[in-house]
């Protein structure tokens, strides 16, 4: 079973779901530890063939996470900011390549680095009080870890430029009608909403899923056409599968699949 290498990301499990959770007090800021946990996190889930989906989320009642600890860019030192900047990257980048379905349980404020680890996931459930913003400009710095580029494919160029240019804080309607959350729920119920989308996942082939989900991306860096004999490349590819076999199976015998994402 997958095990948390830091005390700053609580990692649970609920049948075919990862629960993990940012623990880092007072605000669940990320820092080199809780950055290079995720990626280690993440990667084993996705070795874990019983795991098919995951949701993140922040400890406590406030904040989801206020991103970086600015403390550590203090003293300017140049090597510091280039080796934080890596860790961001490559702890989101595995998030976002998740072979399963990521879900974010935004529960309170997601600042900086907070909303980049949001919008690395595929789904975001967000909580009637949250707040979110990418205010890095305000203090000299910019998105490192996948703002400028995911929030511009989510929302727009207009929006992503009203929030990262002007510093725009957006509440949890906002982002419901711009496209930055798909949900928004009452204060407390993240958590038990992204679950149960989890579950949902979990009723869907896992192989399946693995493809979805990679034409659904790739279709943000190529035009229609070049995708569309992937996709059908792809589905023929699922033939191979137990899966697909398993689901027209249980389909006609009018019965729950048990999937071996396989």
């Amino acid at each position: 079973m997958t095990q948390s290498p830091t005390p700053k990301l609580k990692l649970d499990r609920d049948d075919h779901v990862a629960i993990i959770t940012i623990d880092n007090p007072a605000a669940n800021t990320w820092d080199a530890d809780s950055l290079a946990g995720l990626k280690t996190i993440v990667e084993d889930l996705n070795a874990d063939k019983d795991i098919y989906a995951l949701v993140i989320t922040g400890e406590g009642e406030k904040f989801f996470s206020a991103g970086a600890d600015l403390k550590m860019f203090a003293d300017g030192d140049k090597k510091v900011a280039r080796d934080m900047a890596e860790l961001f990257g490559k702890a989101f980048e595995t998030l976002a390549d998740f072979r399963g379905v990521a879900i974010a349980a935004v529960n309170g404020f997601a600042m900086g680095g907070g909303l980049e680890c949001a919008l690395a996931c595929d789904i975001r459930v967000v909580e009637e009080q949250a707040q979110m913003a990418l205010p890095e400009a305000r203090v000299g710095l910019l998105p490192c870890a996948g703002g400028t580029q995911r929030l511009s494919w989510l929302v727009g160029e207009a929006w992503a430029s009203k929030m990262i240019l002007c510093g725009e804080r957006v509440n949890a309607q906002t982002a419901e009608r711009i496209g930055l959350a798909q949900e928004v729920v009452a204060r407390g119920e993240s958590l038990t909403r992204a679950i149960e989308l989890a579950h949902a996942v979990a009723k869907q082939s896992p192989t399946s899923i693995t493809a979805c989900k990679k034409l659904i991306r790739g279709a943000r860096g190529q035009a229609m056409n070049p995708q569309l004999p992937l996709e059908r490349d792809l589905f023929v590819d699922l033939f191979d599968s137990q899966d697909q076999v398993e689901g027209v199976q249980a389909f006609l015998q009018k019965r729950e699949p048990e999937w071996k994402n396989a």
